[in-house]
């Protein structure tokens, strides 16, 4: 695939030309690869983070990271699924399919249609209540879990790729890459933007972020690998939504108000960003100073909960 797209930077390539199928076909079961896709991101984020919880500087124990596992995975699709609807498509809440075993179209996870936003907004909330019930630090979970979130992006925008969803807006004759996918019914060279997101919110974040955590000392220092992802994810999705087309239902939202849905709702990400960098970089580090008791008393209560 990737040499055809180098070969055709100057011509319009037909999706359907790529060869690629939305499944893999095990005789007895279709797995979809966006399906694949949410499962591999949530076992790397697992065990990559019992893996970072075993050097020093951690605020939890594995008891507290098979927690997570679990209510984050419950936040991804929960609060994707209930983002969606609420943000991009109302209509959920309001229709039912006839004749159905479940008529709900909210509940329909099936049909398709996620939100970044609504996912992040359900991992935040299991993170703290997994904060509050195991009485750890908040900001310092988010430091750690936030590392892990680019595989999953990554991965995600790929299997909307090879699923021909949610293509870019027409590509003038300068693009890099032009394409005609089948779904699109004007029949339009378009952007391939899942690709940019693919790039901008996965695998930059996803270098950026573990660079970060394994190469410096920024784990040490309270709010600082959070407010970094959410300035790179926030501006990220900012910038490609220059390129994706807004939903059918969006359109017009969009165009009145000069901005896609997901750049307004990706504004205060980047704001809330800046400000946690702000904020952790006037503190001293873990480990220095008085913070060298908490951070010792913290790491102690994870380390005994973890045994426990």
């Amino acid at each position: 695939m990737l040499d055809i797209l180098a070969a055709a930077s100057a011509d319009i390539i037909r999706f359907e030309d790529l060869g690629l199928s939305p499944h893999i076909d095990l005789g007895f079961f279709q797995l979809k690869y966006y399906s694949l896709a949410y499962l591999i991101g949530l076992l790397f984020a697992y065990w990559h983070l019992s893996r970072m919880i075993t050097y020093p500087g951690a605020p939890m124990g594995q008891v507290h990271v098979d927690d997570l596992f679990f209510y984050c995975t419950l936040g991804v699709i929960l609060g994707g699924r209930l983002g969606y609807a609420t943000f991009y498509d109302p209509s959920l809440w309001t229709t039912f399919e006839e004749d159905a075993f479940v008529s709900w179209r909210v509940l329909r996870l099936w049909d398709g249609g996620m939100s970044f936003h609504g996912g992040l907004l359900g991992v935040g909330l299991a993170v703290a209540w997994v904060a509050w019930r195991g009485k750890l630090p908040l900001i310092r979970v988010c430091d750690y879990i936030s590392v892990n979130v680019g595989v999953g992006m990554l991965l995600g925008r790929l299997a909307n790729f090879v699923n021909g969803e949610l293509w870019g807006r027409e590509a003038g004759p300068d693009a890099p890459i032009r394409m005609i996918f089948p779904s699109d019914p004007a029949g339009l060279a378009r952007h391939p933007s899942q690709l940019y997101q693919a790039f901008g919110e996965g695998l930059v974040v996803l270098v950026v972020m573990l660079s970060l955590f394994w190469f410096t000392r920024a784990r040490f220092r309270t709010g600082l690998l959070f407010g970094t992802f959410a300035v790179l994810m926030g501006a990220a999705r900012i910038t490609n939504e220059f390129f994706r087309q807004p939903d059918v239902q969006l359109t017009e939202f969009a165009e009145r108000t000069g901005f896609s849905m997901g750049q307004w709702l990706s504004m205060p990400l980047v704001l809330l960003g800046i400000g946690m960098i702000v904020w952790s970089l006037t503190r001293p580090p873990l480990g220095s100073g008085k913070t060298a008791a908490k951070a010792g008393a913290n790491s102690g209560e994870a380390s005994e909960a973890g045994a426990a």
